[in-house]
């Protein structure tokens, strides 16, 4: 057992040089190479989602430069500018999975608008109030702080920025306006930087085509992307004189006036920024948008104290948001609870994002693995430390507080309760897909209880005080609190039922189950598998027992057997179907990863799986990515537009939108008159 687990978490800590001539994909680019002309991928609707597109975008960020550097790549040999190399899946995970991800991001919390502004968010209020100031002021004020603290210029920081808080559930990506594509600078190989890259005026989305609606699963998600990139840039800091990467030895590290946050300057003004965005949007969810049922309206969470056996106080699905009318500084003026139901997908991923932000606001003084870069960035300044009653061994004496921590730990703990109250039927031992304010529904979603293991998973580690973020599969000392040790008890119970109860003679697994009924009749979808997969995962990663990386891998070898397609190059999503969604493809993603990390076929395992041989599923990753992803022509594929990060540069006298030759646009260039966000959209692959 300890040889099998060292080797398949071999993933989290690099490999040896034996392992190296299996994951570099070296006969992947002939495949990509071959003729397109047998499948179309047309979009089959613009609205962008905003959970599943964060979702998906959370599972390309980790299939991206954290795999491949885990798997004994150096980052520095790849470049934007050099398609395809060193290799295919080195070019596709590391450029384009990973930058995807991050643009996405910014795309949606510093451009379009798409939610309220930063110049209304609470902290900000308060920061002003205080100070005596105008919010915009503030506002203003709080971005040179962090522009300073990073050692980056403040007058470089990106002009007419949105800003926000808390982010709407859909809108449209298409831009309103022609994008300013004109000079800024010159760039290098003749390549010129445009002016939108640092001023966003020309970014907005249409605020009218806006669902403005506040959804965990939607916030929640931003909230979990923001999270990962900003423990990424905020991980290591820098010399300001010579921008050189360092890894702090402490905390005190950063008030050497020659060292600033981040990996380098513009990482560390961006983990900062979302570090303030983070803020701001826990503080505005804890004391506005959680529901108690009994009196119908909405409140505060009670954190720490909270008992959901006296009364329930949870989040509920959506909120519809009346605007003041402001379309430049956006702030609410009424909120109305419009689904009050409780849904696991909004508390799985609520869970996650805030466990992943509890990992870098952790000041416990019984935790000693808290990366001291993180604890600098949260011992007073730029962001206010906890108080001491709130990082001590006691309980009993805490106290409520606005810090990031304390707000942190309130909501964590809080939807943990529910979780466990409302989602969790500790008899059949599966989570319960929806509750309704008084009562648990009957029906298991397999997509759904497998992502809440995985969020579990994350809880755990994050309480326990076990390093999360990219280092999330990395072995410590815990803290081993009963939070922890409860959440664990769940993970085995669900993780035990789907193998027992769930998987049909072709190996399969049944899309869900109803209790008193059973299991779903319809036929296994993708998602489900892929769910399946990433939920057995990781309950083998974090109780490291091997029966639930086995069950993980059948079904694995089953998904591929029977939804493989490889004329099309693709899995069938249903039935003969092949629609994909952002979050169907952020769970192919994301299973896609376990094979190559934990479940690929080692020397120790019993039976070698055919479509285990690591060099099959990074095929499958490289077709993935240029079917479906990418798709086969400029007008196809989920991901409708790309620029400077993922090799689309800028060059004068160059009108073809499209400078690198693959099969997705500039942003101005494609899907619509001018032009429209690089966001995922759903699709389908047809076969001519």
């Amino acid at each position: 057992m300890s040889i099998s687990l060292a080797s398949v978490l071999a993933f989290m800590s690099g490999c040896g040089t034996n392992e190296k001539a299996a994951m570099t994909g070296e006969d992947t680019k002939a495949k990509k190479q071959e003729a397109k002309q047998n499948v179309s991928v047309p979009v089959k609707d613009y609205t962008f989602d905003t959970a599943g597109n964060m979702f998906a975008y959370t599972e390309f960020e980790l299939s991206g430069e954290p795999m491949v550097e885990a798997l004994g790549l150096d980052l520095d040999v790849l470049d934007a500018a050099k398609v395809d190399q060193p290799t295919v899946f080195d070019y596709t995970a590391g450029i384009e999975s990973y930058e995807y991800s991050e643009e996405a991001m910014y795309e949606v919390v510093e451009k379009s608008g798409l939610g309220l502004h930063m110049i209304h968010a609470p902290m900000i209020k308060q920061l002003a109030q205080k100070a005596g100031k105008k919010e915009n002021e503030m506002l203003a004020q709080r971005f040179i702080e962090l522009a300073n603290a990073a050692g980056h210029k403040p007058d470089e920081i990106p002009r007419n920025m949105y800003p926000t808080f808390i982010e709407y559930s859909k809108g449209d990506p298409h831009y309103i306006q022609p994008v300013d594509t004109s000079k800024f600078a010159d760039g290098e190989n003749g390549t010129y930087i445009p002016k939108y890259q640092v001023d966003f005026k020309t970014l907005r989305w249409d605020r009218d085509k806006m669902d403005k609606t506040l959804v965990p699963a939607a916030y929640g998600s931003v909230f979990l992307k923001q999270a990962l990139w900003a423990s990424d840039f905020l991980g290591a800091m820098h010399t300001i004189d010579t921008e050189e990467e360092v890894e702090p030895k402490t905390d005190k590290d950063d008030e050497n006036p020659n060292i600033a946050f981040g990996g380098d300057s513009t990482d560390g003004l961006q983990g900062l920024i979302m570090s303030e965005q983070m803020w701001n949007k826990a503080a505005y969810i804890r004391d506005s948008l959680f529901y108690n049922p009994q009196t119908g309206k909405l409140g505060k969470a009670e954190g720490a104290s909270y008992d959901p056996k006296k009364q329930l106080v949870y989040l509920p699905h959506a909120i519809a948001v009346t605007e003041n009318g402001d379309k430049e500084y956006t702030a609410a003026t009424s909120l109305e609870v419009k689904d009050p139901r409780s849904l696991l997908q909004d508390q799985w991923l609520m869970l996650w994002a805030l466990s992943e932000y509890f990992g870098m606001t952790d000041q416990r003084e019984a935790n000693a693995n808290t990366n001291p870069a993180f604890r600098a960035v949260y011992d007073g300044k730029p962001f206010p430390a906890a108080p001491k009653q709130n990082i001590d061994n006691r309980a009993d004496n805490d106290i409520r507080s606005d810090d990031p921590y304390s707000i942190n730990r309130d909501l964590l703990l809080q939807i943990f309760k529910n979780i466990q109250m409302m989602h969790w039927n500790d008899k059949e031992g599966v989570f319960i897909a929806e509750h309704d304010g008084k009562q648990q529904g009957m029906h298991m979603d397999t997509f759904d209880a497998a992502y809440a293991m995985e969020a579990l998973r994350i809880f755990q580690r994050a309480f326990d005080g076990l390093p999360v973020g990219y280092a999330s599969g990395d072995d410590a000392k815990g803290l081993e609190t009963k939070e922890g040790k409860a959440a664990l008890d769940m993970i085995r119970k669900q993780a035990d039922f789907i193998i027992s109860k769930m998987i049909d003679e072709k190996g399969l697994v049944a899309n869900g189950w109803t209790v008193g009924k059973g299991k779903d009749a319809d036929a296994p979808t993708l998602k489900a598998q892929t769910g399946a997969i990433r939920g057995l995962t990781a309950a083998f990663l974090a109780t490291k027992d091997p029966k639930y990386r086995e069950a993980a891998r059948k079904i694995y070898a089953a998904m591929d057997k029977y939804m493989w397609d490889d004329k099309v190059k693709a899995y069938k999503t249903s039935g003969d179907q092949y629609e994909y969604d952002a979050v169907v493809a952020g769970g192919v993603s994301g299973a896609l990863r376990m094979g190559i990390a934990s479940l690929h076929n080692i020397e120790t395992d019993k039976e070698k799986i055919p479509a285990l041989d690591r060099k099959t599923i990074i095929s499958r990753y490289v077709d993935f990515y240029d079917r479906v992803i990418d798709g086969p022509a400029l007008d196809q594929g989920m991901q409708t537009s790309e620029f400077w990060d993922t090799g689309d540069f800028y060059k004068e006298g160059d009108k073809s939108g499209n400078t690198d030759g693959d099969n997705v646009p500039q942003i101005q260039a494609g899907h619509g008159k001018y032009g429209i966000a690089p966001v995922l959209v759903p699709v389908e692959v047809k076969s001519k």
